[in-house]
């Protein structure tokens, strides 16, 4: 028997996505891999359209009919990429769930939150209502929110940003997933409510043992949550490694570009280095490194190749520099 601490609870190769439309390709998601064991968080890093989000979307087969999918999935060791729709409703909500970006956008404005989660359980376990509503409030209690059984009755509107991110939360959580997707779920919130939200996912994944994948854009979400990172520029993952690594040792331009580029305490009195330039059009994707256009290093071998350079320890990056910046 599989050992469930080594068997990835989720595991995706060659993972791509294109659209098309009015004789346009856009190049979204290029060749993504990665897995995932029981208990552990694996962060997407990178800019706005760098393809997170799109990834994501692409698991749960929330994407529209013009987008072009290919590559392999396995949820649990079951392939899920082109599973017909009723079958993928089952496993939405079920065996993996998603907290969205903007819980007010995800959330139904005429239902109340109770009815929500309820109308989830009823759907995925086949309980009366009543037991649902019963789950329902234990899963508000779960996640820390004041008076739950006040805010059962509650519509979306009359709960603040932090609560509505912890409702989504217990909504994502409501038949116990083994795999929750997070789509930068603290960007609308303040900091204090980020910190709070961070540390409300980190303990409820030690209590249910489920595995994460966290999207943002913050480098200090990601080090604050992330067991392992993989850094995404151009629809690609350009770097992976533990958070230790990547943090500490990062091999591509673009990283060291994202970590140089972040404001922390020790920087008073510095001036905030800035990544040159925007990224690519990915509808027209340069040859080799994508990076290559607003990277300080970059050569003629960058623009015809992308190599691939792994370290001992399984840590990947994409740079013909990488293996200068290998730690001795």
């Amino acid at each position: 028997m599989a050992d469930p601490a080594i068997t990835p609870v989720l595991r995706v190769e060659d993972l791509t996505v294109r659209f098309t439309r009015r004789n346009t390709d856009v190049a979204a998601v290029n060749g993504v891999d990665f897995s995932l064991k029981a208990g552990e968080t694996l962060t997407i890093l990178g800019e706005s359209g760098s393809g997170k989000s799109v990834s994501l979307k692409a698991l749960m087969g929330l994407l529209p009919a013009y987008a072009g999918i290919s590559g392999k999935v396995w949820l649990n060791g079951q392939e899920i990429l082109g599973l017909p729709a009723a079958a993928l409703a089952k496993l939405r909500g079920g065996a993996v769930s998603m907290i969205f970006q903007e819980p007010m956008a995800a959330l139904d404005p005429v239902y109340t939150i109770g009815q929500q989660i309820a109308e989830t359980i009823v759907q995925h376990e086949g309980c009366d209502n009543r037991t649902a509503m019963r789950r329902a409030l234990g899963l508000l209690e779960q996640v820390k929110i004041p008076s739950a059984e006040r805010r059962l009755k509650n519509f979306p509107h009359e709960m603040s940003g932090g609560m509505r991110q912890r409702a989504m939360i217990a909504l994502a959580l409501a038949c116990k997933p083994s795999v929750l997707l997070a789509d930068e779920p603290t960007t609308a919130l303040d900091v204090t409510v980020q910190i709070q939200i961070l540390l409300l996912l980190r303990q409820l994944q030690e209590e249910l043992g489920m595995a994460i994948v966290f999207v943002t854009h913050d480098v200090g979400a990601a080090a604050e949550i992330s067991d392992r990172i993989a850094v995404m520029y151009a629809g690609r993952f350009v770097e992976t490694g533990t958070t230790r690594e990547v943090m500490r040792h990062p091999m591509h331009p673009y990283t060291r570009g994202l970590l140089s580029s972040t404001v922390h305490g020790g920087m008073r009195g510095r001036a905030l280095e800035t990544i040159l330039g925007s990224p690519p059009n990915l509808a027209e994707l340069p040859p080799g490194c994508a990076f290559a256009p607003r990277c300080r290093y970059a050569a003629d071998a960058c623009r015809r190749d992308i190599p691939v350079v792994t370290t001992e320890t399984g840590a990947m990056a994409r740079c013909v520099r990488a293996a200068e910046l290998i730690p001795a």
